[in-house]
Parts: C-alpha cells; structure tokens; sequence
C-alpha cells in the first residue's frame, strides 16, 4: 500500500522517529496511523525518539584498521551515562561499526548511518540499541584515513576515551614502519597537535599569536629591536606546540617527530592524523533528575 506524504510527515510529528522508519510502519499496517504509533513502540523506535533531546557526552571512540594496514579509521559514539558506554551491546555496537566504516572508508555520518548492518542500517541498528540500553545515543563524527604505499596506524588511550590514527606514506620495511607508526599515534593522543605543518596554521591565528608575544616582551621592558628578534624564536616556539611535523617527540624530546620518523626512513612522511577526544566541545547541562523521572512516569 502506498502512503501519502503528510500521513508521514504526520507520524514523524506524533513519535520523533525517522521519515523512512514512519513511512515502514504506515505500509506495514495499512495507513493506520494509530497502529503505526503501536508499531513502532513495539519496536521501541517511538521510546528512542523521546530521548533524542538528552545530552549525550559519554560513550566511545572506537578505532579500527583494515586488513592490509593501509587505511584505518575513528568513529566516535555517545550516550549518556559512562555506565551505558561500559554496556557489552554498546561495545559490541561500536566495533561492528568501526569495521564497516574502515571497510567502506567512510568520512560522513550520514552515509555511514545508511550503510548496511545485518538486515538493518547501522542507524536503525542504533535506533534499535538506544530502546534496548534505555539511553539517548548519537554517532557523532567518523573519519577514515587511507595510504597507497606505507601504513595508517590507529591508537586507542583510555579505554575509548582518546582514538588516534596517523597514515605514514613510505617504502620501507613494514614492521619498522609500523613501529613507528604505533609510537606517533600514541604522540599524538598525549600531545594533540592542531596541524601537521606550518602551512596549514592560518595567517589570522599566527598574527593573534604575534601580536600576543610581542605584547608580553613589551610588558617585560624588552626594547623594539630586541623584540622583534625574540619574536622569531617565539614563533617557532609556537610552531612546535601546534604541528606535529615541528613537536619534540614524546619518547625522545631532544629530537623532533620529524627528526624521529627519518630515522627509520630518510623518504619517509606523515600524509595525515587525527584525533577524536570523548565529548570534546560538547556542552553538558545539569538536568533535574527528579523531573525527568517524574515525566518518564506520565510518559511511559
């Protein structure tokens, strides 16, 4: 049976569940709109829905490779509760993801929520999750990095709190690349780098930085010319706490990164890294609990 558009946009306005889940349960129980609503409360999809408006701070990143070590990609997952995120389907949630996105090297959530999971959708496996596990639960962001010749090698800190990757571009010998490979991404989780190199650091950010150097060596007394030298060293200063190309290495602070990865191999390069921190920019607000439970009650 074909369903109209307003019947759907209808049922979406009723229960907060998605278009293509609204459209499913009109056909699956003829265009009755009451049956639908029972239908996807059935399912739980109308429950998750209630929740989509709760903060969710807490949950994972998790990282995965491919087999050929080639590609290697971060998904971060939230709810609510670290106790959610410690759940075995929530883990379990995570992983499968993970797989798909590296499989499919995926760089965008939406086209990761449509791609397959089983007989579902990972977002309709989501769906599915947040009615069993009782909590709001989002995929956030993912992001797949990938090399031709070399190594992409990925980092998990803290139990899921921190994932880092970087993708090494090179010829050499792979279980010394790899080595590498493993020390940069655990950096890279202890350092946080902003930019791979020089260039990528933009003009305004690197003039609000001078302009607070040359600020503080005029407060100190230093005199103009004086300034203007130490303004170099300075800027270097800085181009060594943002870039990871300029970063003393963690294992070794005498030596730069670069220092450290031309030492396994001279032709060697860093194409790209990131790092995903749990909830990072995610603004938590206190909730009344003793409301939200009191509603839950005249809701449910």
């Amino acid at each position: 049976m074909s369903v109209t558009a307003a019947q759907v946009k209808e049922l979406r306005q009723r229960t907060g569940v998605g278009m293509m889940e609204c459209k499913k349960a009109l056909v699956e129980n003829s265009g009755d709109m009451d049956q639908a609503i029972v239908w996807l409360r059935e399912r739980g999809m109308a429950k998750a829905a209630k929740k989509a408006g709760r903060t969710t701070a807490e949950g994972i990143v998790q990282v995965s490779r491919s087999a050929d070590g080639k590609s290697a990609c971060a998904v971060e997952i939230n709810c609510e509760t670290d106790f959610a995120a410690k759940n075995a389907d929530f883990r379990e949630f995570a992983e499968k993801v993970a797989k798909i996105a590296v499989e499919g090297r995926f760089v965008d959530v939406e086209a990761l929520k449509a791609a397959r999971y089983g007989e579902s959708t990972v977002g309709e496996a989501l769906t599915s999750l947040i009615a069993t596990v009782g909590e709001n639960m989002s995929l956030r962001r993912v992001r797949t990095l990938s090399v031709e010749s070399g190594c992409v090698v990925a980092y998990s800190h803290m139990g899921g709190k921190i994932g880092s990757l970087v993708a090494l571009q090179s010829d050499a010998d792979k279980s010394a690349l790899e080595e590498a490979g493993s020390d940069l991404a655990m950096h890279v989780a202890a350092t946080a780098p902003k930019y791979l190199t020089r260039d990528q650091v933009q003009a305004a950010e690197l003039d609000t930085e001078k302009d607070i150097i040359r600020k503080r060596l005029l407060e100190q007394g230093k005199p103009e010319n004086i300034i203007e030298k130490a303004l170099l060293g300075q800027v270097n200063k800085f181009y060594s706490d943002v870039c990871l190309v300029d970063q003393p290495f963690v294992k070794e602070p005498k030596m730069s990164v670069t220092a450290y990865l031309k030492k396994v191999d001279s032709a060697a390069a860093i194409a790209d890294f990131l790092r995903f921190q749990l909830g990072e920019g995610i603004e938590v607000k206190k909730g009344d609990f003793a409301a939200e439970v009191a509603d839950t009650l005249r809701t449910s």
